[in-house]
């Protein structure tokens, strides 16, 4: 990979940071996150206490880039067709046509996604996965960028449905926002004051831009040690005695394909271990599941990351360029 395109990904990913970042406020890491996983083809879940701005992330995220945009917002008596369309008459036809559903839309904001039944969860499964649906035997591709984004309340369990770990293991990334420093409340009493920033977002990139870095990513270079290095981590996932269930290899290849992205918009061409380190419990703590699971699961499924992390060794000496681990 040369050297002026891993730059121009640097750039466009900073537009598109800074872009977000002049409606979210303070939180560069969870954008940046957010970032990679658009670079790789990756869907994001968002799970945090309500009023975090799950759902304003996912919003200025879509309106940053050049693609159609659509949300859904969950809840128990939505339909499976609701999200991947249905067919309706046409009288002037006599006939039946498909009228597709918000699903066929290039970035897909599910809003609130545990509060709906398994099986309109699983109308999202094929098209996260295939990147296709399929109503009354027809098959159709989804456009491409595809980009699913899904926010959910942990704390809120009553009405809920959890979703399956199936459904989850197509989730690139799991992102917590966190509350906001003493400093950023005040930035955001002062920027939210007077009119909302994100009505006046606009995109920074187009959609065949995004396309295009998206495959350039994975020509960043990953040498033989650092990929053995992703292989022990996940082995180490599935060893710990802690761990009832340990990450697969679909967690690996993503966790591979987040690395690449990362470097790049970093604007290196290689993948270092300190990038690894980084992206490991975002892109693996929905992925395993500890013994004595409990409502704090993902609490437990953090602190076993780290030991794991902690215990395997690291094949180059830490550079401190993927920031703190």
């Amino acid at each position: 990979m040369e050297e002026k395109d891993v730059q121009r990904i640097k750039a466009a990913a900073g537009r598109i940071k800074e872009n977000v970042e002049r409606v979210i406020v303070g939180k560069g890491e969870v954008v940046e996150l957010a970032i990679v996983a658009l670079l790789c083809e990756g869907h994001i879940l968002l799970e945090d206490v309500p009023g975090l701005g799950k759902t304003v992330l996912a919003k200025s995220l879509a309106k940053s880039l050049g693609c159609s945009f659509r949300r859904i917002q969950c809840t128990p008596d939505l339909l499976p067709s609701d999200i991947t369309g249905t067919y309706i008459f046409n009288q002037k036809t006599s006939d039946f046509e498909y009228r597709p559903g918000p699903v066929m839309s290039q970035v897909v904001l599910a809003d609130e996604i545990n509060r709906a039944t398994p099986r309109t969860q699983s109308a999202l499964l094929e098209a996260m996965q295939e990147r296709q649906v399929t109503t009354e035997g027809e098959t159709r591709p989804l456009p491409r960028p595809f980009l699913v984004m899904a926010t959910q309340n942990p704390i809120e369990l009553e009405g809920t449905f959890p979703l399956p770990e199936a459904q989850l293991d197509r989730f690139l990334m799991k992102i917590q926002i966190g509350y906001p420093s003493l400093e950023d409340d005040r930035a955001i009493l002062s920027r939210f004051r007077r009119d909302d920033p994100l009505e006046g977002l606009s995109s920074v990139i187009s959609a065949d831009e995004l396309i295009k870095m998206q495959h350039e990513c994975r020509e960043v270079h990953v040498a033989a040690d650092v990929e053995d290095y992703i292989i022990r981590l996940v082995h180490a996932t599935r060893k710990n005695a802690a761990v009832e269930l340990g990450a697969s290899p679909r967690a690996m290849l993503a966790l591979y394909n987040a690395s690449q992205a990362f470097a790049a918009i970093r604007g290196r061409a290689f993948v270092n271990p300190d990038d690894i380190k980084y992206l490991m419990t975002p892109v693996l703590i929905h992925r395993i599941i500890p013994k004595s699971e409990s409502r704090l699961r993902g609490q437990k499924a953090e602190e076993t990351l780290k030991e794991i992390k902690d215990s395997v060794f690291v094949p180059v000496e830490d550079e401190g360029v993927a920031g703190e681990a």
